[in-house]
């Protein structure tokens, strides 16, 4: 009879670690998010973004309106989370860049951690899409968007031109927290 009680003892013991583990590895497998909110230049909520960490970068599912119509717009993350309509958006520094390279995908050593494809307008102005970028991620580290900005500018990126990819005025701004 003793072996069955030490089982069955042993048994009644592991429950709670098993739940524990179980717990934990449900909320590792949970993909961290952030919710964002853009705002134009007069201060006017203008769209939404989720942003989730996947293991191949920052997946950005962005729904983003009162743009120019039937347009290709830059889109970046900015260094800082600052989205002051006052200052034309300006509050939000240059392009998240913690490797110091050049702007664009056609630069000779680019591109910055935040340079991401441009999006497009349909006919009312309104851009949805999702963008990976896989130079960032949302946890820790020097490559961590948290406290940084989300930028929709009036013009394309050209990949290339230094330092921004002449995209023009910054439009659409969000905090990244």
């Amino acid at each position: 009879m003793k072996p069955v009680h030490v089982t069955l003892l042993s048994a009644v013991l592991m429950l709670p670690l098993t739940a524990l583990a179980e717990e934990a590895t449900t909320q590792s497998e949970t993909p961290q998010e952030a919710r964002v909110t853009f705002v134009d230049t007069e201060g006017a909520e203008t769209g939404t973004a989720t942003l989730t960490e996947t293991r191949a970068g920052v997946l950005i599912d962005l729904e983003l309106g009162a743009l120019p119509a039937k347009s290709w717009l830059g889109f970046h993350v900015h260094e800082t989370g600052s989205c002051d309509p006052h200052t034309g958006h300006e509050s939000a520094g240059g392009h998240f860049n913690p490797a110091n390279v050049e702007h664009g995908v056609l630069s000779t050593t680019g591109p910055h951690a935040g340079d991401m494809p441009n999006i497009r307008t349909d006919a009312d102005g309104f851009a949805r899409v999702q963008v990976l970028n896989p130079n960032v991620r949302l946890g820790a580290g020097d490559n961590s968007v948290m406290g940084r900005a989300l930028m929709a500018h009036a013009g394309a990126d050209d990949h290339r031109s230094q330092p921004t990819g002449n995209a023009g005025d910054r439009l659409a701004c969000a905090v990244i927290e």
